[in-house]
């Protein structure tokens, strides 16, 4: 039987490339897990990215897997069918351009291929307390990250 675990994750960025902060939470039954990380020199695109990634990593098992997410850009790729396009048209966009982050879409598949997924739009800096947990994970990890530096 497989588990169903809960993942909101959210992805910030202080300049935009500038340093990065992703956080993410997985819940499963009683338990509870927070992530995250930042990186120097990103996007607030790819933080996002790397917030999902890196809580599916964390996942041990073969998974039912609800990821809860404010970014239309995460969300909309799989629900709205963009990924599909995207690997059809060889990683063009719609206007026949390179598609950003394919380091990262092509990572984030594998993981999900992995697992039972779906995701969920959740309005940002609202009254998910999950969803602003992440928040303010990805912005400490940013904070953290300019003070050691």
């Amino acid at each position: 039987m497989h588990q169903e675990v809960a993942i909101y994750t959210d992805g910030a960025c202080s300049g935009n490339p500038g340093v990065g902060g992703w956080g993410a939470v997985l819940i499963c039954g009683t338990h509870k897990k927070e992530l995250y990380g930042a990186e120097p020199n990103t996007t607030s695109n790819r933080m996002e990215l790397t917030a999902v990634i890196k809580a599916l990593s964390a996942l041990k098992h073969n998974c039912i897997v609800t990821i809860y997410s404010d970014s239309a850009y995460v969300v909309n790729a799989f629900n709205c069918g963009w990924i599909a396009a995207w690997r059809q048209s060889n990683w063009k966009n719609s206007s026949k351009k390179p598609v950003q982050n394919k380091d990262l879409w092509t990572q984030l598949i594998e993981l999900i291929e992995m697992h039972s997924v779906r995701f969920v739009k959740v309005k940002g800096h609202a009254d998910n307390k999950y969803n602003n947990r992440c928040d303010k994970l990805a912005t400490d990890a940013i904070k953290y990250w300019k003070n050691i530096r």
